[in-house]
């Protein structure tokens, strides 16, 4: 009788082959089968970036229209700063093309010219003046506003609170200065009241331009403080409950919770809006201001943005008004740029990674 032959045991199935491939035909490992069986290499711990398209395209076509509209509306118009050097003329030609094509070149004449301006300088002063008194006192009202409404037990209430604290946000601007007029101006209630029972007259804080920084800073607080809360209150429902617990179990009371607990989940949030805040610092709300200007006069109420709107605009020296707007934005990304460092010497992430 014939012996039986020999038998190789099989290899376990997770065992890989003498050529380091994976049993059953499978794919070659750090490879990936297409639909045809060709093979694609995919970098180790990752995926190609036609991987990642053909994943994301869902998410692509979605943010498609808003990538187009930042495209025209804010990056197509930045050609235009071109006629900081030049003395345009719009009517010199038929066209927009035409009339910046037979507009003379004239370097930096406009530069220099706003460097000796005297009006181009106060209205900066104006603007850093009403920036600052912004930052003391209205950047820090929305996490105060934020921390209270956490604090509170009750959905409800919470609710509640939550909506009258955004209401205003959806005024406009006229509405506000109109609300605001009725309890400060000159026949407002305050004056009337005062009026009534003999405690003098010429109460008119809206045409007082010493108040009118001042005044400008309570409007904003009211309307935008509350829309302001949402970013922190989404931060504070990141925060795990549990480290309130354990801060409770080892004997903090309510303010070291906050102190030790809370404002560390929000630091994060609040150094990146202050940075974008720092940014903004040239912008300080030019339909707000332009609205109560005649009231105070432009030696109180000139920011950059009415400078702009007035020389530009009112005036047709648009030239002169694109130099200002070219060295605004200059400076704002500098501020963009130093405060995103400060924040990433502090620590935090800021607008961008380092």
């Amino acid at each position: 009788m014939a012996p039986a032959p020999h038998i190789a045991p099989a290899a376990p199935a997770d065992s890989p082959t003498a050529d380091g491939d994976p049993p059953s035909g499978g794919p070659p490992r750090g490879r990936r089968t297409g639909r045809k069986g060709a093979k694609a290499s995919v970098p180790p711990g990752g995926v190609t970036w036609r991987h990642r398209l053909r994943r994301d395209r869902a998410l692509i076509l979605m943010t498609l229209p808003a990538l187009v509209l930042v495209l025209v509306f804010a990056y197509v118009p930045l050609l235009g700063n071109a006629i900081a050097f030049k003395e345009f003329d719009p009517y010199i030609g038929e066209s927009f093309p035409e009339s910046f094509e037979l507009s003379p070149w004239i370097g930096l004449e406009n530069f220099q010219r706003m460097w000796e301006d005297s009006y181009f300088w106060a209205a900066v002063r104006n603007t850093l003046v009403i920036f600052l008194i912004q930052l003391v006192f209205f950047f820090p009202v929305p996490i105060l506003l934020a921390l209270l409404i956490n604090s509170i037990v009750s959905p409800r209430v919470r609710a509640w609170a939550q909506g009258v604290l955004y209401l205003p946000h959806f005024f406009s601007w006229v509405l506000v200065i109109t609300v605001f007029q009725q309890i400060l101006g000159g026949a407002g209630l305050i004056a009337q009241s005062m009026r009534e029972h003999g405690w003098g007259d010429g109460f008119d804080l809206m045409t007082d331009p010493d108040f009118f920084k001042f005044l400008i800073t309570l409007q904003a607080i009211w309307k935008d403080a509350g829309w302001g809360i949402i970013v922190f209150l989404a931060a504070l429902a990141a925060v795990n409950p549990d480290l309130y617990e354990a801060a409770a179990v080892d004997g903090a009371g309510r303010w070291r919770r906050m102190w030790h607990v809370t404002l560390p989940a929000l630091r994060p949030v609040i150094a990146l809006l202050l940075v974008l805040r720092v940014g903004d610092a040239l912008t300080v709300g030019f339909e707000q201001i332009l609205l109560q200007r005649p009231a105070v006069g432009t030696g109180a109420a000139e920011v950059l943005d009415t400078y702009v709107w007035n020389v530009g605009l009112e005036n047709g020296d648009f030239g002169y008004a694109a130099a200002v707007g070219v060295v605004k934005g200059i400076f704002g990304l500098a501020l963009v740029l130093a405060a995103n460092k400060t924040a990433h010497l502090l620590g935090e992430q800021g607008v961008y990674k380092k």
